[in-house]
């Protein structure tokens, strides 16, 4: 397991997300409620990036992470499929910490 430096916490929005990209992993966050969950970029439907447009995470309403390719939408707290083709399944949540205002991620290496 090691560690990767996401950058400060506080780049994240409130009600809103940040994607991460350093070498071959592709993260995503979201705040809610100042609570943080970090998520893999990959919809579990067919592997790809969820996002069209860097940042942009979550359905128009805010309520959801929404896939931009094919609509499938996940619970911001557990990343769980309630709609679309991956109904049922979940995106792969991320473990981290918190540290001196930096959010770092823990990978499997």
């Amino acid at each position: 397991m090691s560690e990767l430096d996401l950058g400060p916490a506080a780049a994240i929005p409130e009600g809103g997300s940040k994607g991460y990209h350093s070498g071959s992993e592709l993260l995503f966050a979201v705040k809610k409620g100042g609570e943080i969950y970090l998520y893999r970029n990959s919809c579990p439907h067919v592997g790809i990036p969820l996002e069209w447009v860097p940042d942009r995470f979550l359905d128009p309403s805010g309520a959801l992470i929404q896939c931009a390719n094919h609509g499938a939408q996940f619970t911001i707290e557990d990343g769980h499929c309630v709609a679309g083709p991956c109904r049922g399944q979940a995106l792969e949540a991320i473990a981290y910490t918190l540290r001196d205002g930096h959010l770092f991620a823990q990978i499997d290496v």
